[in-house]
């Protein structure tokens, strides 16, 4: 898009020049013939050296740091102008049409000085527009550094996610294990289903928010198994656009953290998810254990943070309250496509 425009820019300048140096003259002004020609070869001779000084000599030579390189670079352009102008009025019209701009006998030295006025315009507006171009160029490949780098963290933060969710899982199912429960192989099938969810849709870029929360439904079932009381769990969702998109694990991490610190003996947890207007409501509330009062909520929640940043910047609002009794994560992201 930027091109185009820079494409415009060009296309609007020179019909801006052809109409008030050759078109207006000839029609307004009634110029004779020779002048209107003189008028062309003008035209040609700024055209060609416009785009000399464009692509050559300023990209070159041109050094705002370096004010010999920058005053040899403008002699160069200027040199290339008259010799251009010189061969086409001088050599070229006399041989073909019989006239010339200035007078016989006109000296060389004469003639560069004289056209160094007339040379400086064109050589001015050309840089003008070559360092137009360079800082477009410059912005863009700023911007795509920054995506990139975007791009990098997440796939990072994303290889983050797994490993610990799954670590996670497996001390649960390893302590049914040890129990000898008859809950272990159901524990186990429920495991393998996360993972079937997670190493094919953390590939992805985004998945619809059913996905995101069946994980949570996965998770819930999984971890109901070695829970006393699992009728303490409160889980309210009232989702009506089921095919919204969403980044994948955004939402995971935050249940991850309240069964790995939440007190399941008495209270439980309480989960709310919510859609209205297409924007995502997410409440979750748990009581804190008793020696796990004074930990921190992880990587998990720290990776979530870092994630809504990049992915939804002033598109989202997370309110943690983190007190000695409990934890409570109240997150709203919109999911419109605008």
């Amino acid at each position: 898009m930027k091109t185009n425009k820079l494409l415009y820019l060009h296309l609007f300048f020179w019909g801006i020049y052809i109409i008030g140096s050759v078109l207006i003259p000839y029609f307004a002004f009634n110029s004779s013939k020779n002048s209107n020609i003189l008028h062309i070869t003008f035209f040609i001779t700024s055209f060609t050296c416009f785009y000399i000084n464009y692509f050559f000599v300023v990209p070159k030579f041109f050094d705002t740091s370096n004010l010999y390189k920058s005053v040899i670079a403008f002699l160069l352009s200027a040199t290339c102008f008259v010799m251009v102008r010189y061969s086409v009025e001088e050599v070229l019209l006399p041989a073909t049409l019989g006239f010339r701009n200035y007078a016989k006998g006109t000296g060389f030295g004469y003639y560069f000085f004289d056209n160094i006025f007339y040379s400086s315009t064109t050589i001015f507006i050309s840089t003008t527009f070559w360092f137009f171009k360079y800082f477009i160029n410059a912005e863009q490949e700023k911007s795509e550094l920054i995506e990139a780098k975007k791009t990098a963290e997440l796939q990072a933060l994303k290889t983050q996610i797994n490993p610990h969710f799954i670590f996670n899982s497996l001390n649960n199912i390893y302590s049914l294990v040890y129990q000898k429960s008859e809950k272990a192989l159901p524990a186990l099938e429920e495991l393998s289903q996360l993972l079937r969810y997670s190493t094919k849709d953390l590939e992805e870029d985004v998945i619809t928010l059913d996905k995101e929360i069946g994980y949570i439904d996965s998770l819930t079932a999984l971890e109901k198994l070695r829970l006393k009381n699992p009728e303490l769990l409160s889980i309210e969702k009232k989702i009506h656009h089921p095919k919204l998109s969403i980044s994948p694990m955004i939402l995971v991490p935050f249940v991850e953290n309240a069964f790995k610190h939440g007190d399941f003996r008495n209270k439980g947890f309480q989960m709310k998810l919510s859609d209205d207007n297409q924007i995502l409501h997410f409440y979750l509330l748990n009581f804190k254990k008793e020696r796990m009062k004074d930990s921190g909520s992880g990587i998990g929640i720290e990776n979530v943070k870092k994630r809504l940043e990049i992915l939804y910047p002033k598109k989202y609002e997370l309110s943690i309250k983190d007190s000695e009794a409990d934890f409570v994560v109240d997150l709203k992201i919109d999911l419109r496509n605008e």
